[in-house]
């Protein structure tokens, strides 16, 4: 077993637990613990295979699976628990997002798949197990969000694809492009920083009101 693969594998597992962490506030059975862990911490990749036409990853190594379902069932009794560390449980969340982004373009490019794709591709596999999983549970999905998450997965795939076509060492093109999308997430952790809003307000008729005007009371 290689080091990404291991890296791979702990990925899964914190994103299964971020899945469970989901169904307890839902307050669901230890069914919807499994399922919503193994659509987390799969799904992203499983689009991206579906897409590119490989053969699933999951499908040929089911260990993923069985991880899935361990994080299932265990966290069904430790999620309250679980809970209380959430800080940390963010922090390994950031490094399997960079992870996850780099292991899909990696699979894209050695597929053939021009750049467009693969960085599409590293961002699916990085943040669609956790849309799947929002959209499951009834919450706002991360591209409804102001949050850098999916940022993060663009520069990780965007660094090491660069990287790689600049003909670094993949180890290094790896550490880099991991290293830079957890730094811009973590930044946003640790600093609260999000993308700017939309000013305009839609009306449902389609009409916009006009935007708001700053408050001049107290310039000179």
């Amino acid at each position: 077993m290689t080091l990404l693969t291991l890296f791979d594998y702990c990925g899964t597992a914190v994103f299964a637990i971020t899945g469970c962490l989901v169904a307890a506030r839902r307050g669901v059975d230890i069914i919807g613990f499994i399922w919503l862990a193994t659509v987390t911490a799969i799904g992203g990749g499983t689009l991206r295979d579906l897409i590119i036409g490989r053969d699933v990853f999951w499908v040929m190594q089911p260990l993923y699976l069985y991880l899935c379902l361990a994080v299932g069932v265990v966290m069904f009794f430790i999620a309250h628990w679980i809970h209380r560390h959430m800080h940390l449980i963010l922090w390994f969340d950031a490094v399997g997002l960079a992870l996850f982004a780099v292991i899909g373009t990696q699979i894209a490019l050695n597929a053939g798949m021009n750049i467009p794709v693969c960085i599409t591709m590293g961002i699916i596999t990085a943040t669609m197990g956790g849309v799947f999983r929002d959209l499951l549970a009834g919450e706002a999905t991360l591209i409804f969000r102001r949050e850098i998450y999916v940022t993060a997965a663009v520069l990780s795939s965007v660094t090491f694809l660069g990287l790689t076509l600049g003909g670094l060492a993949e180890t290094a093109c790896v550490a880099i492009g991991v290293t830079a999308g957890f730094t811009l997430r973590a930044m946003a952790l640790r600093y609260r920083l999000m993308l700017p809003g939309y000013d305009w307000v839609i009306a449902v008729d389609g009409n916009a009101p006009p935007p708001p005007q700053p408050d001049r009371r107290h310039q000179r």
